[in-house]
């Protein structure tokens, strides 16, 4: 009982929440007479309640249904407040990742939720009992002190002593000590077992040996999931067997595809008998070897959402994604994660509309908001959000479980090969390494064939020699996948390898969407030229129709493209800058070395124009170069003569 009310008072978003949650918890806080009395009152022969049972033949008072009710209600409160704490504690992701997966809130609770706050259920499961083991005054009010009827232990203690016969009373002392005692041995030896199996278990990892997972997760996690599949066969609708199905192809010679011990491809002349589903984002390729187009007028992702978070930020986002896939770029806090989060069901806007291959998803004037497990979309988190209770086969297929078992098991195995995941299918998440995990989360979300997917910084905690590894995965998976593909990133470097489109969000405001070309080349702002990593920036001053003044610069310019009077910036990108030995040159002017810094391959030069300066903080220009470069102009005498190519110029409104 504790467990299902903490269940439900974990998800409730309703009003009321605080007084449901007081009137829960009140009987921890009562008297044992109080609530005594108050179940008298509730129960007893002229209440409504008392009256009702009267007429079906049912007597609640001094008999032993009442010892019982007495119990639970006193220990319920200890029940439900431990097994709530527990389940806060849960990572919200971890919830909302198998929300995405297709699981329904039934699922999800029977399946993540409780298996992941098992040790909090079984600590409230013992102060539960040691609770109502001695549980006295509710219950002799209510049930009375009917030997072998309805006197408990504690009451028997309490009419054994006051009668003298002390050693009665010492005999049931006795009792209860050793059940307390027996209970918590249980407990502490099945935890203490678990911990030791899980540091043999990280000990032996290197050896290649038999590896643990932690004793009480998997206990728990056989026992609920077998109750779950019973349930669900009861319960829910018959399975379904036309679950949709990606059909990715992985080309000969690429860094994804497996190779046999004698170096061919696996699974070179084998036919696939899973057939995706007609008008499946993940297509096979036609006879001519081209992959079939789904982006017709009808498909793709259409999104126009207005959420807002406070006071002071209001997300407002609208935008299109189809064929190519779409980087999201924007400083911390501007909005990108709850775009996602908007997008996949697992937050709700305040209006507007998202569609998804001409099914409506979201749209607040017709009040349609499907919950995340119908939405059909695949989310990589940033933190991959694997479950750890589950090794990495049973991560992949847990999207899969409508599916026939063998079915399940080729489509598993199938993405542990494209993965590269052989041999690590019997592990657990905290058995992997962080490139492992990545791939196992892009695996997880890509098996479910997925109509759009959706990946919230997925780089971002990875060491650069995996963060390589990674995107070469990625632009494998992009390059099949037909889908609407939404890549959230703070780096520019990222989106620009891996997406053809990108969108730049400011303070929760679109303010650039296009080719990654044109936005990179002729931002239209300051700001998308800030968030495009552009590091040299001066307000102007129109002089005529092709020359302004550069105002920080200190210096006049001669530019190509046409002026408009919004003009209010110019910047050019470091590595855009030319050194030359000669001023005869347009926009060539004398500068000094400020000060410089240095990485493996590149230098960056703070140069001052005009004049010298000694101060490392006043420069106009940061410059680029390769250290190949760097070697030859640094033995050149000072002033260098910098070039800011009219080409090269950036021209921006604020």
């Amino acid at each position: 009982l504790g467990i299902t009310v903490a269940g439900w008072m974990f998800s409730y978003r309703g009003k009321g929440k605080g007084i449901i949650d007081s009137i829960l918890t009140l009987p921890i806080v009562l008297p044992p007479t109080v609530v005594g009395f108050l179940l008298l009152l509730l129960l007893g022969r002229n209440s409504p309640v008392g009256q009702l049972l009267r007429q079906l033949g049912i007597s609640v008072i001094l008999s032993w249904p009442a010892t019982v009710i007495a119990a639970t209600v006193v220990a319920f409160p200890l029940m439900y407040k431990t097994v709530l704490a527990a389940f806060k504690q849960v990572n919200q992701d971890l919830i909302n990742c198998a929300r995405t997966l297709g699981a329904s809130e039934c699922r999800v609770f029977w399946q993540v939720l409780l298996p992941l706050a098992w040790p909090g259920v079984m600590a409230g499961t013992v102060l539960a009992f040691a609770r109502a083991l001695g549980e006295f005054g509710a219950t002799l009010m209510l049930a009375g002190s009917i030997p072998g009827k309805t006197q408990t232990i504690a009451i028997a203690i309490f009419f054994a002593a006051q009668a003298g016969r002390m050693g009665e009373a010492l005999l049931w002392v006795l009792i209860m000590v050793a059940i307390a005692l027996v209970a918590i041995t249980i407990i502490n030896y099945e935890q203490g077992v678990g911990s030791r199996e899980q540091g043999v278990g990280s000990r032996e990892q290197g050896a290649g040996e038999k590896l643990f997972v932690p004793y009480q997760y998997d206990k728990c996690y056989r026992l609920i999931k077998r109750c779950c599949s019973i349930i669900s066969h009861w319960l829910l609708p018959s399975r379904k067997t036309n679950i949709p199905f990606s059909n990715i192809e992985v080309r000969k010679g690429s860094p994804l595809t497996p190779l046999n011990k004698g170096g061919k491809e696996q699974g070179a002349g084998k036919k696939s008998n899973i057939e995706p589903r007609k008008g499946s984002p993940l297509t096979p390729l036609n006879k001519g070897g081209t992959r079939a187009s789904l982006i017709e007028p009808s498909q793709g992702l259409l999104v126009e959402l207005r959420k807002e978070l406070s006071s002071s930020f209001t997300l407002d986002a609208k935008f299109t994604a189809n064929g190519k896939p779409l980087g999201i770029l924007g400083a911390s806090g501007s909005g990108k994660s709850m775009t996602l989060r908007c997008i996949a069901g697992l937050a709700t806007p305040t209006q507007g509309r998202i569609v998804l291959n001409g099914r409506v998803l979201f749209d607040s004037k017709q009040g349609i908001n499907l919950p995340p497990h119908q939405r059909r979309i695949g989310f990589v988190f940033q933190n991959y959000a694997l479950f750890p209770h589950m090794n990495v086969a049973e991560n992949i297929g847990f999207g899969l479980q409508e599916l026939p078992k063998a079915q399940r098991n080729e489509r598993v195995w199938k993405y542990i090969e494209l993965m590269h995941l052989q041999g690590l299918e019997n592990r657990y998440p905290h058995e992997l390494s962080g490139g492992q995990q990545q791939r196992v989360a892009l695996a997880r979300a890509i098996a479910i064939a997925p109509e759009a997917l959706l990946l919230d910084e997925p780089l971002s905690a990875l060491d650069t020699y995996l963060r390589n590894q990674i995107e070469m995965l990625l632009t494998e998976i992009f390059s099949t996948y037909q889908g609407a593909t939404l890549f959230v990133t703070h780096k520019l470097e990222e989106a620009y390898r891996l997406c053809g489109n990108l969108l730049v969000l400011s303070e929760g405001n679109v303010i650039a969407h296009g080719s990654k070309e044109a936005i990179f080349e002729h931002p239209p702002s300051f700001r998308v030229a800030q968030l495009t990593e552009c590091k040299n920036f001066s307000r102007v001053e129109i002089i005529d129709h092709q020359k302004i003044q550069a105002l920080d610069w200190n210096c006049s310019l001669s530019v190509v493209e046409p002026i408009r009077k919004s003009l209010a910036y110019v910047g050019i990108r470091a590595h855009h800058l030319r050194f030359l030995k000669e001023p005869n040159h347009d926009n060539t002017f004398p500068c000094w070395l400020v000060t410089m810094s240095e990485t493996q391959h590149r230098v960056t030069l703070y140069l001052n124009l005009y004049t010298a300066s000694r101060n490392p903080k006043q420069y106009h220009l940061q410059a680029e170069v390769f250290k190949e470069k760097w070697h030859q102009i640094k033995a050149w005498p000072q002033p260098w003569y910098v070039q800011l190519d009219a080409l090269r110029l950036i021209l921006m409104e604020s």
